[in-house]
Protein backbone atom coordinates (compact mmCIF):
# COMPACT_ATOMS: atom_id res chain seq x y z
CA UNK A 1 0.00 0.00 0.00
CA UNK A 2 1.43 3.38 -1.31
CA UNK A 3 1.92 5.44 1.94
CA UNK A 4 -0.21 8.91 1.95
CA UNK A 5 1.97 12.15 0.71
CA UNK A 6 2.47 15.12 4.07
CA UNK A 7 1.33 18.32 2.64
CA UNK A 8 4.59 20.44 3.38
CA UNK A 9 4.00 23.35 5.63
CA UNK A 10 6.28 25.76 6.41
CA UNK A 11 6.87 28.75 9.51
CA UNK A 12 8.74 31.47 8.99
CA UNK A 13 10.47 32.80 12.37
CA UNK A 14 9.54 36.09 11.21
CA UNK A 15 5.65 34.94 11.52
CA UNK A 16 5.63 33.75 15.25
CA UNK A 17 4.84 35.56 17.89
CA UNK A 18 7.51 35.95 20.88
CA UNK A 19 5.99 34.76 24.13
CA UNK A 20 7.89 35.12 27.54
CA UNK A 21 7.79 32.30 29.72
CA UNK A 22 5.38 32.02 32.80
CA UNK A 23 6.12 30.93 35.99
CA UNK A 24 3.92 29.29 38.73
CA UNK A 25 6.94 28.84 40.99
CA UNK A 26 10.20 30.69 39.32
CA UNK A 27 12.63 28.55 38.54
CA UNK A 28 10.70 25.50 39.42
CA UNK A 29 7.45 24.99 37.82
CA UNK A 30 6.82 26.84 34.54
CA UNK A 31 2.93 27.34 32.85
CA UNK A 32 1.93 25.87 29.45
CA UNK A 33 4.80 22.94 29.76
CA UNK A 34 5.75 19.84 32.22
CA UNK A 35 8.04 19.26 35.19
CA UNK A 36 8.13 16.26 36.74
CA UNK A 37 8.66 15.52 40.51
CA UNK A 38 10.60 12.54 41.47
CA UNK A 39 12.02 10.92 44.76
CA UNK A 40 11.83 7.75 46.31
CA UNK A 41 8.85 6.09 47.80
CA UNK A 42 7.99 7.90 50.76
CA UNK A 43 10.32 10.49 51.22
CA UNK A 44 8.20 13.15 50.56
CA UNK A 45 7.12 14.18 47.13
CA UNK A 46 3.03 13.79 47.51
CA UNK A 47 3.56 16.02 50.42
CA UNK A 48 5.12 18.82 49.14
CA UNK A 49 2.93 18.74 45.97
CA UNK A 50 -0.45 18.68 48.30
CA UNK A 51 1.06 21.41 50.22
CA UNK A 52 1.98 23.37 47.27
CA UNK A 53 -1.57 22.83 45.92
CA UNK A 54 -3.38 23.87 49.17
CA UNK A 55 -1.70 27.22 49.35
CA UNK A 56 -2.37 28.22 45.93
CA UNK A 57 -6.25 27.45 46.86
CA UNK A 58 -6.07 29.89 49.24
CA UNK A 59 -4.14 32.35 46.64
CA UNK A 60 -0.82 31.88 48.65
CA UNK A 61 2.50 30.80 47.50
CA UNK A 62 4.76 28.47 49.39
CA UNK A 63 7.76 31.00 49.51
CA UNK A 64 8.37 34.63 47.72
CA UNK A 65 9.13 33.12 43.80
CA UNK A 66 5.71 31.76 43.80
CA UNK A 67 3.53 34.95 42.87
CA UNK A 68 0.34 34.11 43.33
CA UNK A 69 -2.19 36.95 43.33
CA UNK A 70 -5.07 35.55 43.42
CA UNK A 71 -7.26 31.65 44.67
CA UNK A 72 -6.11 29.21 42.07
CA UNK A 73 -8.25 26.12 40.78
CA UNK A 74 -6.22 22.89 40.58
CA UNK A 75 -6.55 19.32 39.83
CA UNK A 76 -5.11 16.74 41.39
CA UNK A 77 -5.24 13.23 40.03
CA UNK A 78 -3.93 10.40 42.09
CA UNK A 79 -4.49 6.57 42.04
CA UNK A 80 -2.53 6.07 45.40
CA UNK A 81 -4.48 7.59 47.96
CA UNK A 82 -8.31 7.11 49.13
CA UNK A 83 -9.79 10.76 48.47
CA UNK A 84 -11.74 10.04 51.95
CA UNK A 85 -9.24 9.09 54.51
CA UNK A 86 -6.00 10.13 52.86
CA UNK A 87 -6.17 13.56 50.33
CA UNK A 88 -8.89 15.53 51.59
CA UNK A 89 -8.09 15.49 55.16
CA UNK A 90 -4.49 15.73 54.26
CA UNK A 91 -5.39 18.65 52.39
CA UNK A 92 -7.60 20.06 55.34
CA UNK A 93 -4.43 19.82 57.45
CA UNK A 94 -2.75 21.76 55.11
CA UNK A 95 -5.31 24.78 54.70
CA UNK A 96 -6.78 23.70 51.70
CA UNK A 97 -9.76 25.48 49.85
CA UNK A 98 -11.12 22.19 49.00
CA UNK A 99 -13.60 23.79 46.68
CA UNK A 100 -10.72 24.63 44.73
CA UNK A 101 -9.56 21.33 44.25
CA UNK A 102 -10.93 19.13 41.64
CA UNK A 103 -10.47 15.34 41.09
CA UNK A 104 -11.82 13.42 37.66
CA UNK A 105 -14.06 10.74 38.37
CA UNK A 106 -12.43 7.48 37.84
CA UNK A 107 -15.30 4.69 39.03
CA UNK A 108 -16.28 4.26 35.72
CA UNK A 109 -13.23 4.46 33.56
CA UNK A 110 -9.53 5.18 34.21
CA UNK A 111 -7.89 7.76 33.11
CA UNK A 112 -4.74 8.39 30.98
CA UNK A 113 -2.46 10.68 30.15
CA UNK A 114 -4.12 10.87 26.33
CA UNK A 115 -7.71 10.92 27.96
CA UNK A 116 -10.51 13.76 26.39
CA UNK A 117 -11.43 14.47 29.68
CA UNK A 118 -8.16 16.02 31.26
CA UNK A 119 -8.59 18.71 28.44
CA UNK A 120 -12.20 19.24 29.40
CA UNK A 121 -11.91 19.38 33.18
CA UNK A 122 -9.34 22.05 33.02
CA UNK A 123 -11.81 24.09 30.50
CA UNK A 124 -14.45 23.31 33.08
CA UNK A 125 -12.73 24.27 35.87
CA UNK A 126 -10.43 27.02 34.66
CA UNK A 127 -7.06 25.21 36.50
CA UNK A 128 -3.74 26.61 35.87
CA UNK A 129 -2.17 23.87 37.66
CA UNK A 130 -2.69 19.74 36.82
CA UNK A 131 -1.05 17.07 38.82
CA UNK A 132 -1.04 13.34 37.83
CA UNK A 133 0.47 11.05 40.61
CA UNK A 134 2.19 9.06 39.81
CA UNK A 135 3.15 8.67 36.33
CA UNK A 136 2.85 5.50 36.07
CA UNK A 137 -0.74 5.21 37.14
CA UNK A 138 -2.25 7.23 33.80
CA UNK A 139 -0.01 4.96 31.18
CA UNK A 140 -3.62 3.72 29.51
CA UNK A 141 -4.10 0.18 28.76
CA UNK A 142 -1.48 -1.34 27.03
CA UNK A 143 1.35 1.41 26.87
CA UNK A 144 4.65 0.76 28.21
CA UNK A 145 6.25 4.01 29.53
CA UNK A 146 9.63 2.04 29.04
CA UNK A 147 9.34 2.26 25.21
CA UNK A 148 10.53 5.48 23.86
CA UNK A 149 7.74 5.98 20.88
CA UNK A 150 4.95 5.14 23.00
CA UNK A 151 6.27 7.19 25.93
CA UNK A 152 7.03 10.12 23.34
CA UNK A 153 3.46 10.40 21.92
CA UNK A 154 1.74 10.56 25.67
CA UNK A 155 4.07 13.26 26.31
CA UNK A 156 4.19 15.24 23.29
CA UNK A 157 0.00 15.21 23.80
CA UNK A 158 0.19 16.35 27.24
CA UNK A 159 2.64 18.67 26.64
CA UNK A 160 0.66 20.27 23.75
CA UNK A 161 -2.09 20.18 26.03
CA UNK A 162 0.13 22.42 28.82
CA UNK A 163 0.87 24.65 26.38
CA UNK A 164 -2.85 25.46 24.38
CA UNK A 165 -4.29 26.35 29.06
CA UNK A 166 -1.58 27.88 29.85
CA UNK A 167 -1.83 24.86 32.47
CA UNK A 168 1.01 24.18 34.50
CA UNK A 169 1.22 20.50 34.84
CA UNK A 170 3.35 18.40 37.10
CA UNK A 171 4.01 14.71 36.65
CA UNK A 172 5.05 12.73 39.99
CA UNK A 173 7.39 9.89 39.61
CA UNK A 174 8.81 7.26 41.52
CA UNK A 175 12.37 6.40 40.84
CA UNK A 176 13.69 3.36 40.05
CA UNK A 177 16.44 1.17 42.17
CA UNK A 178 19.10 1.66 40.63
CA UNK A 179 21.16 3.72 42.97
CA UNK A 180 24.15 5.91 42.43
CA UNK A 181 23.06 6.72 38.98
CA UNK A 182 22.52 10.07 37.46
CA UNK A 183 18.99 11.27 38.01
CA UNK A 184 18.35 11.17 34.94
CA UNK A 185 18.64 7.54 34.70
CA UNK A 186 16.44 6.74 37.94
CA UNK A 187 13.64 8.13 37.05
CA UNK A 188 11.02 5.50 36.31
CA UNK A 189 10.83 4.22 32.39
CA UNK A 190 11.67 6.20 29.20
CA UNK A 191 14.31 8.86 29.34
CA UNK A 192 11.69 10.17 26.73
CA UNK A 193 9.75 11.62 29.97
CA UNK A 194 12.88 13.32 31.44
CA UNK A 195 13.05 14.86 28.12
CA UNK A 196 10.05 16.50 27.74
CA UNK A 197 9.50 17.88 30.70
CA UNK A 198 10.86 21.02 30.96
CA UNK A 199 11.89 20.81 34.58
CA UNK A 200 12.54 18.10 36.68
CA UNK A 201 13.10 18.34 40.77
CA UNK A 202 14.71 16.04 43.01
CA UNK A 203 12.62 15.01 46.33
CA UNK A 204 14.60 13.03 48.97
CA UNK A 205 15.83 12.67 52.61
CA UNK A 206 18.85 14.56 54.11
CA UNK A 207 21.12 12.16 55.42
CA UNK A 208 21.27 12.27 59.61
CA UNK A 209 18.16 14.31 59.55
CA UNK A 210 15.60 12.01 59.73
CA UNK A 211 12.31 14.80 59.61
CA UNK A 212 14.21 16.75 57.02
CA UNK A 213 13.42 16.56 52.92
CA UNK A 214 15.29 18.50 50.55
CA UNK A 215 14.47 19.56 46.77
CA UNK A 216 17.07 20.07 44.49
CA UNK A 217 16.47 20.46 40.47
CA UNK A 218 18.40 18.31 38.39
CA UNK A 219 17.09 19.61 34.89
CA UNK A 220 15.66 23.31 33.68
CA UNK A 221 15.13 24.29 30.28
CA UNK A 222 14.05 27.54 30.74
CA UNK A 223 15.79 29.02 33.70
CA UNK A 224 19.10 29.21 35.12
CA UNK A 225 18.39 25.96 37.84
CA UNK A 226 17.12 27.04 41.45
CA UNK A 227 18.54 26.83 44.72
CA UNK A 228 17.74 23.73 46.58
CA UNK A 229 15.07 24.18 49.14
CA UNK A 230 13.78 21.86 52.08
CA UNK A 231 10.66 21.32 54.07
CA UNK A 232 10.71 19.20 57.60
CA UNK A 233 7.87 16.75 58.67
CA UNK A 234 6.83 17.19 61.67
CA UNK A 235 4.15 15.84 64.09
CA UNK A 236 2.44 18.56 62.99
CA UNK A 237 2.29 18.59 59.83
CA UNK A 238 4.58 20.23 57.13
CA UNK A 239 6.88 23.06 57.45
CA UNK A 240 8.93 24.86 54.66
CA UNK A 241 12.47 25.70 55.78
CA UNK A 242 13.31 27.37 52.05
CA UNK A 243 16.90 27.44 50.54
CA UNK A 244 18.93 24.43 51.93
CA UNK A 245 22.89 23.76 51.20
CA UNK A 246 22.89 20.34 49.68
CA UNK A 247 23.51 19.48 45.65
CA UNK A 248 21.08 16.87 43.92
CA UNK A 249 24.34 14.33 44.00
CA UNK A 250 24.58 14.85 47.93
CA UNK A 251 20.56 14.18 47.61
CA UNK A 252 20.92 11.36 45.56
CA UNK A 253 23.67 9.21 46.72
CA UNK A 254 21.98 9.42 50.09
CA UNK A 255 24.89 11.55 51.53
CA UNK A 256 24.98 14.13 54.57
CA UNK A 257 25.56 17.85 53.03
CA UNK A 258 29.50 18.17 53.12
CA UNK A 259 28.93 20.91 55.68
CA UNK A 260 26.10 22.89 57.03
CA UNK A 261 26.88 26.06 54.42
CA UNK A 262 25.05 28.53 56.60
CA UNK A 263 27.32 27.36 59.58
CA UNK A 264 30.60 27.83 57.63
CA UNK A 265 29.57 30.99 56.60
CA UNK A 266 28.63 32.39 59.82
CA UNK A 267 32.14 30.89 61.54
CA UNK A 268 33.78 32.75 58.14
CA UNK A 269 32.64 36.11 59.24
CA UNK A 270 32.93 35.51 63.20
CA UNK A 271 37.10 34.81 62.23
CA UNK A 272 37.25 37.21 60.25
CA UNK A 273 35.73 39.75 62.93
CA UNK A 274 39.06 38.83 64.97
CA UNK A 275 41.40 40.16 62.77
CA UNK A 276 39.55 42.81 61.10
CA UNK A 277 37.05 45.84 62.05
CA UNK A 278 36.09 46.12 59.07
CA UNK A 279 36.46 44.25 54.83
CA UNK A 280 35.25 45.17 51.93
CA UNK A 281 32.42 42.94 50.70
CA UNK A 282 34.33 42.07 47.47
CA UNK A 283 36.86 40.56 49.58
CA UNK A 284 34.36 38.48 51.67
CA UNK A 285 32.43 37.48 49.00
CA UNK A 286 36.19 35.46 47.48
CA UNK A 287 37.22 34.37 50.66
CA UNK A 288 33.48 32.28 50.94
CA UNK A 289 33.65 31.70 47.26
CA UNK A 290 36.85 29.80 48.56
CA UNK A 291 34.98 27.46 50.40
CA UNK A 292 32.11 26.55 48.58
CA UNK A 293 29.90 29.22 50.08
CA UNK A 294 27.64 30.75 47.95
CA UNK A 295 26.57 34.75 47.92
CA UNK A 296 23.23 34.61 49.09
CA UNK A 297 24.34 32.31 51.91
CA UNK A 298 26.91 34.44 53.07
CA UNK A 299 23.69 37.62 52.58
CA UNK A 300 22.09 35.03 55.35
CA UNK A 301 24.56 34.83 57.47
CA UNK A 302 25.37 38.91 57.50
CA UNK A 303 21.86 39.00 58.13
CA UNK A 304 21.49 36.82 61.06
CA UNK A 305 24.80 38.31 62.66
CA UNK A 306 23.22 41.92 62.00
CA UNK A 307 26.41 43.07 60.38
CA UNK A 308 25.68 46.56 58.50
CA UNK A 309 27.05 47.78 55.31
CA UNK A 310 28.75 50.87 55.00
CA UNK A 311 30.22 52.30 51.68
CA UNK A 312 33.25 54.16 51.91
CA UNK A 313 34.95 55.98 48.83
CA UNK A 314 32.65 54.30 46.37
CA UNK A 315 33.54 50.76 47.83
CA UNK A 316 31.04 48.58 50.32
CA UNK A 317 32.44 47.17 53.57
CA UNK A 318 31.10 44.91 56.11
CA UNK A 319 31.28 46.56 59.78
CA UNK A 320 32.44 42.94 61.52
CA UNK A 321 33.62 44.71 64.93
CA UNK A 322 29.98 44.60 65.28
CA UNK A 323 29.66 41.09 65.16
CA UNK A 324 31.53 41.28 69.02
CA UNK A 325 28.47 42.95 70.70
CA UNK A 326 25.63 40.82 69.65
Amino acid sequence: MEEQKTELKLIKMSEVETQEIEWLWYPFIPYGKLTIIQGDPGDGKTTLVLNIAAKLSKGIGIDEAMQVTEPMNIIYQTAEDGLADTVKPRLESAGADCERISVIDESEKSLSMIDERLEEAIIKTNSRLLILDPIQAYLGGGMDMNRANEARDMTKKLGLLAEKYKCAIVLIGHMNKASGNKAAYRGMGSLDFFAVARSVLLVGRVEEQANIRAVAQIKNNLAPFGHSKAFELEEGGFRWLGDYEITADELLGGLAPKANKSEQAKRLLIELAETNNAMQSNEIFELAKEEGISKRTLENAKKELHIKAKKINNSWYWELDKIQSQ
